[in-house]
């Protein structure tokens, strides 16, 4: 079985998640989800790339703020145990009332170029749908001839959070659309 690596962009895993949870995000086990995609596609997962952003903490943070820190940096230990994966980190910014994430999509641009230039990978599995990834799969496909597989999601609804530009199917050799059952059979276990 060849090796790969999975690429997934948190934030849009975490908007799919709380999709297909009804309004609650479903908890994931991150490496069980990831070695479940690459075998869906003959393929053993090697490596993790899992890329997020701590929440925003003001000066002075709130309650809120501390809070929904706390629970980031509980879930950002249980990632580190696991040896296959390697944890990037942005930023988020605040203007006004709507927070940004900054600097993630930079760093998995980077780590895809990176890993596709090294050739030792001839697949590499993307769970995300952006289009600024565009530009760099294009390339990675034209310079390594490294075979890209996305999967994805989208409900066909303009202006929803899955609404899809075909762009980005443009820029990958194959796309594998996500189903509810996907993320429902790789959840963290728990306690009882």
């Amino acid at each position: 079985m060849e090796n790969t690596i999975v690429f997934i962009d948190a934030g849009y895993l975490s908007v799919l998640s709380k999709y297909f949870g009804e309004g609650k995000r479903l908890k994931l086990n991150i490496e069980r989800f990831a070695k479940y995609l690459a075998s869906k596609k003959g393929l053993q997962c090697e490596h993790i790339f899992y890329y997020t952003a701590p929440p925003f903490q003001s000066n002075a943070p709130t309650e809120d703020e501390a809070r929904f820190k706390a629970g980031y940096d509980s879930f950002v230990s249980k990632l580190k145990r696991c040896d296959k994966l390697t944890l990037r980190e942005g930023r988020v910014q605040k203007i006004g009332n709507s927070f940004n994430q900054k600097g993630v999509d930079t760093l998995l641009t980077l780590d895809l170029y990176e890993q596709a230039s090294i050739k030792k990978y001839s697949n590499l599995i993307l769970v995300a749908c952006d289009t600024d990834f565009v530009p760099v799969l294009n390339r990675i496909r034209g310079l390594f001839g490294v075979k890209i597989i996305l999967f994805y999601f989208t409900d066909r609804k303009r202006g929803s959070s899955f609404s899809l530009s075909n762009h980005i199917l443009t820029a990958v050799d194959e796309h594998v659309l996500l189903a509810k059952q996907d993320l429902t059979s790789n959840l963290l276990e728990t306690k009882k």
